[in-house]
């Protein structure tokens, strides 16, 4: 492997079988999420852990998992090896009671749309989606949503 650790990748070799873009790795590099070791030459070289770790960052944002939960769950993992199935079971049994959450409050929403759609008011005092319990009419009235911030 000419020069590198034989446990390591490039980023181009970590995109690649994460299947994922180079400019992502180093977004979630930017977040924090994941950590390259800089060789002299300052390039990046990841341990060949961080495939699983990339695998849990994917799965839990197609979950709807927001990167700041996802990197506050990152940091109960140790850093020094590759997840285990234990570690995921921790993290998911984590984040389920987040996402039964957002499931019941789309289900919600799409039984709701029905009744109004194409109504165009936004600012009902009854709207279940605009103003849920008229959260708004505390703070102002009228069509508060339609107004232009300059």
């Amino acid at each position: 492997m000419s020069g590198r650790l034989e446990n390591e990748l490039s980023v181009g070799e970590l995109a690649k079988r994460a299947g994922i873009a180079v400019s992502t790795l180093h977004f979630y590099e930017s977040k924090g999420l994941i950590t390259p070791r800089r060789t002299s030459g300052n390039q990046r070289r990841y341990p060949r852990n961080l495939l699983r770790r990339v695998a849990i960052i994917r799965i839990a944002q197609r979950a709807g998992i927001s990167l700041a939960e996802i990197g506050e769950a990152l940091l109960a993992l140790p850093e020094e090896r590759t997840p285990t199935a234990d570690d995921w079971k921790v993290l998911a049994s984590n984040w389920k009671d987040r996402l039964q959450e957002r499931i019941t409050a789309l289900t919600q929403l799409r039984d709701e749309m029905s009744g109004c759609i194409g109504c165009g008011c936004l600012s009902l005092r009854e709207c279940p989606l605009r103003n849920p319990r008229d959260a708004l009419g505390e703070t102002a009235t009228g069509a508060v949503l339609l107004q232009h911030h300059e």
